[in-house]
């Protein structure tokens, strides 16, 4: 790892007094700016802070695999604004994923990124997405950082509804806690938005994009602890009410109405937590608004770290009690003997068994006992000969009756379908867009944890904005098509799929001209397509008009979108 500065830098204590969360952008914090759900190529208005003036410097011209220190492949840009570009990357030396944000050494605000990733890979703190590197090489300044693939963007978790009074308790108290430690060390956040926190599948919090974010488009703030604080108390808000606590939509979530200032969270919402609806309100005081109960604002992460603590604990909800079945009795341990009779019901009497009469024990008795024995192995002996004899002759009456039944040939057996190899594969964009090109071939690794995944789109579930998305793929030489197996990376909603043969790698015709294969829809995360008639072509294509909509994922924007996870052709 390059030489990194012991120094620990402050990107956010020079100018600008307006709030975090007021009017916050519509920007995830590993770079992506969003414009209604689709990926923005240029800077959206800020107010989270004093934001300079947008560099004139573009974003370096790079492409997916493309290294770095001969280490970090670049695989998927994720954001390319104001002069800077995201990217998810694979590290070669250690085989993971990571995130690299890249910009030309000559940009304005190189050498302020390159300080704030220095120090905040100094702070160490595992509550905050790690910066592994920050290098300048070769005219290029670029950070890398952790990439967690496990975790959920609280963008996301608030889009599903808001969060138990539990959840939002560990959500205030991890966020207060880890800000507190990093203002101790002199670091800000200033982008602290639900975008930049990330929940584990553990259920713990991470925040990502310490003084990085902030620095990499030139927001600072002359009170970097209170639009912290108050940041916080914003995700709180949202948390408890599904809303933004201020009057502009931002996230995802619905602004409050215009022109009635902060509303209390039980204002807004029905039953919500006293405690914490009151601590988010001391934590917006901040912007001018009256704490509850006319407690103090609190004004700093430190402060509001302290007030958390000092809450009553909330404990996670009890599990539900499922009531074991009503234990079945057997036919054997079936009665009323023992069992008290239920309240309201008539008193069954309960009949005594008299006891059977004692056998005969004299000599008299005896005798009778065994001629009588002997007449019953008399009796059955004489009736099973009577028996098999009128069988016998049933059984000849038959053979001489019935005809030899005319023989049949052996079934013919079911040819099973034979997998095709697939030789090639590109994606098919006659718009001249294509959505992720270099991941094609994932789709026929046989790996069914690598996929080809779509951009996501603001309108759907029919793609709008273009006739569809899809992938032509090589079988080599021309086969019988019979049925192709499809792996999807997003289930629910509804996906539409169709099968058709064309005749290159790179179709020059329109997608209504060629001939159809089979289709269908599912809300699974797979789907299998069988032709009604095998169709002889050595090119396919797989055609996508129609995508669920899905979360954040992976540096994914939330929106509607699809992933191919496997593909496999059999005839």
């Amino acid at each position: 790892m390059a030489e990194r500065s012991t120094a620990a830098v402050d990107v956010a204590d020079n100018s600008g007094d307006q709030p975090l969360a007021a009017d916050a952008a519509k920007a995830t914090a590993d770079g992506v700016d969003t414009q209604n759900g689709r990926a923005a190529d240029v800077p959206m208005p800020e107010k989270d802070g004093e934001r300079r003036s947008a560099a004139p410097v573009t974003a370096p011209e790079l492409h997916s695999g493309h290294k770095l220190a001969r280490r970090y492949r670049l695989e998927e840009c994720v954001t390319r604004l104001d002069g800077f570009s995201s990217w998810r990357a694979m590290d070669e030396k250690l085989r993971r994923a990571v995130g690299v944000h890249l910009l030309p050494a000559d940009h304005p605000r190189a050498r302020t990124v390159l300080a704030a990733a220095r120090s905040s890979a100094l702070l160490g703190d595992p509550r905050f997405v790690q910066v592994l590197d920050a290098v300048e090489e070769n005219d290029l300044v670029y950070v890398v950082h952790e990439w967690l693939p496990d975790a959920t963007e609280l963008t996301a978790v608030l889009a599903a509804g808001t969060l138990e009074p539990h959840e939002a308790y560990q959500l205030v108290s991890q966020v207060s806690q880890a800000m507190a430690a990093a203002h101790r060390e002199g670091l800000a956040h200033l982008r602290l938005t639900p975008s930049a926190i990330l929940r584990t599948s553990t259920g713990q919090y991470r925040i990502r994009g310490l003084a990085v974010n902030a620095a990499l488009r030139g927001i600072t703030s002359d009170t970097p602890q209170r639009a912290d604080t108050e940041a916080i108390g914003a995700l709180l808000y949202a948390a408890l009410t599904q809303r933004w606590p201020y009057e502009n939509d931002a996230y995802g979530l619905r602004g409050l109405p215009k022109g009635v200032g902060l509303l209390a969270p039980d204002q807004v919402r029905a039953g919500v937590h006293r405690g914490l609806g009151e601590l988010a309100m001391r934590a917006l005081a901040n912007d001018g608004a009256t704490a509850s109960r006319q407690e103090p604002p609190c004004t700093t992460p430190e402060e509001l770290a302290k007030a958390v603590a000092a809450m009553p604990r909330i404990k996670p909800p009890e599990p539900a009690f499922t009531a074991p079945p009503e234990y079945q009795h057997t036919t054997y341990q079936q009665g009323s003997y023992g069992r008290p009779a239920p309240v309201g019901m008539p008193t069954v009497p309960v009949s005594v068994a008299v006891p059977p009469p004692p056998p005969l024990q004299s000599r008299t008795g005896r005798a009778l006992k065994w001629g009588v024995a002997a007449l019953l192995i008399a009796a059955l002996g004489l009736g099973s000969w009577q028996l098999a004899d009128a069988l016998l002759d049933h059984g000849k009456q038959n053979t001489n009756e019935t005809t030899q039944p005319q023989q049949q040939g052996p079934a013919p057996e079911k040819k099973e379908l034979a997998a095709l190899p697939i030789k090639d594969a590109k994606e098919y964009a006659p718009d001249g867009t294509p959505q992720n090109p270099g991941d094609v071939d994932k789709t026929y690794d046989g790996d069914a944890s690598s996929y080809w995944r779509t951009k996501s789109f603001s309108d759907g579930p029919k793609i709008v904005i273009k006739p569809g998305v899809g992938i032509v793929y090589d079988l080599g030489s021309e086969q019988e098509v019979k049925e192709v197996s499809i792996g999807l990376r997003y289930g629910g909603n509804h996906t539409t799929l169709t099968l058709y043969a064309t005749d290159s790698l790179s179709p020059k015709d329109a997608v209504d001209a060629k001939k159809k294969i089979a289709g269908a829809n599912t809300k699974d995360d797979s789907v299998k397509l069988t032709a009604s008639k095998p169709v002889k072509t050595r090119y396919v294509l797989l055609w996508i008009t129609e995508m669920p909509y899905a979360g954040y994922d992976n540096y994914s924007g939330a929106g509607y979108k699809q992933g191919i996870t496997d593909v496999t052709f059999k005839g």
